[in-house]
């Protein structure tokens, strides 16, 4: 594995340069574009958001991640009136996104617990200071079936017939990052989720994704450029800083994610076409199809890819090869999409074989979005940074993007 010391990804972002709220017009951010020249060289310009349409080659295949962010952040109390907050992470019975939004009583999710000491495993129900009628006519209450470190289980029961997916859009606010150090607002609802959103499941938004408006869209197919989507469910993890200074003894927590036989077809036959990721989230999930690629031809199956599976040993596999295989064994097995879990870290060192340039906010220190950037400049993260640091530009979520070659 890569050695590699967290504090060698550090730099000094102040507080007002973390946008705390979004612009009044989603493409109206700046953009950096960063052209690599050679190792080591950069060339810089400042353009604005609405300005991608122009600098995205007209042949490209541009991939966005369309997973929603749904509000599993739900408030809940003891009959003391102490406050226990839930905060949903996946679903674990049933453990299908789709089927545990479906159902109509109850369910259990994976959770991680706020002022979980004070929760002694009684039943709870649902805060509702304003006496909403359509939340009290839920009777929502939790339960707590067992705790797994710093997460549990926790089962939900209601009582008037809605499905999951309603239960959360009435009871529950959307999960915006810590880092903006505030609650949740109206505004969230809308602008903590991209015009694209479509299937349900991230508690954090894919935020390179946001910038993006019909117009924009509208003018890059015009431009030639084909839009694809992959899914990610984008988990708690995100938030998660490298706690210790080895890399190595960080650990990534599993992502679900869905690629469609299409595209990989698509990615297959794309030739010199540059492929574009919207986020970092869509490059994980499309260099771990490479890894999948190589399970379904050594094992016969593809199946979740590891943390460190890319740095264990040399691939001898192309890239066509490993997408072939994926291909073959979809169509073997009648699917007409590939659905799986990563845990993929990208680092300093690692192998790029999909994704020729990237789109993508301005991250936190010491985080792994961060060491996914320096491993896509080849290590030259520190003179993007700086440049955006001294023009002004907003950082984190709700800040401004680049688009790097």
């Amino acid at each position: 594995m890569p050695e590699l010391h967290i504090s060698d990804f550090d730099y000094s972002l102040p507080e007002e340069r973390i946008a705390k709220y979004p612009l009044q017009e989603r493409d109206a951010s700046k953009l950096l574009c960063c052209k690599r020249l050679a190792p080591g060289r950069f060339e810089l310009k400042d353009r604005i958001f609405r300005e991608i349409p122009q600098v995205i080659p007209s042949d490209a295949l541009m991939i966005f991640n369309d997973t929603k962010v749904v509000p599993a952040r739900l408030h809940f109390e003891r009959e003391s009136g102490a406050h226990i907050e839930v905060f949903c992470l996946e679903p674990d019975s049933p453990a299908e996104y789709a089927v545990n939004f479906a159902v109509t009583d109850s369910c259990r999710w994976k959770c991680i617990i706020g002022n979980a000491k004070r929760w002694k495993g009684d039943r709870l129900r649902l805060c509702n200071p304003e006496n909403d009628a359509r939340v009290a006519a839920l009777g929502l209450t939790a339960e707590l079936v067992h705790r797994d470190g710093q997460t549990a289980v926790v089962a939900f029961s209601w009582v008037d017939g809605s499905p999951f997916s309603r239960v959360l859009e009435i009871c529950g606010t959307i999960p915006i990052p810590p880092y903006l150090n505030r609650e949740s607002e109206g505004i969230d609802k809308e602008r903590y989720q991209t015009l694209y959103a479509r299937i349900r499941g991230s508690v954090a938004a894919p935020t390179a994704g946001l910038h993006f408006t019909q117009r924009v869209l509208d003018e890059l197919k015009a431009n030639g450029v084909e839009l694809e989507n992959v899914c990610l469910h984008v988990g708690a993890g995100t938030f998660l800083p490298v706690k210790d200074d080895e890399v190595s003894l960080h650990t990534m927590h599993r992502e679900p994610f869905a690629v469609s036989k299409s595209l990989l077809e698509k990615i297959l036959q794309k030739g010199k076409r540059k492929l574009v990721a919207v986020g970092t989230t869509s490059v994980r999930t499309l260099e771990s199809l490479y890894y999948a690629g190589v399970k379904c031809i050594e094992d016969g199956s593809p199946s979740d890819i590891g943390q460190w599976e890319p740095y264990t040993r040399d691939y001898r596999y192309t890239t066509q090869e490993a997408l072939q295989a994926l291909i073959d064994w979809l169509e073997s097995q009648q699917k007409d999409s590939l659905v799986l879990g990563t845990r993929i870290i990208i680092v300093p060192g690692f192998r790029f074989r999909l994704v020729d340039m990237l789109v993508t906010n301005f991250h936190q220190p010491q985080s792994t979005l961060l060491l996914l950037v320096s491993a896509f400049t080849g290590g030259n993260w520190q003179e993007i940074y700086t440049h955006a640091l001294e023009g002004g530009y907003r950082f984190l979520s709700y800040g401004d993007s680049s688009l790097i070659y």
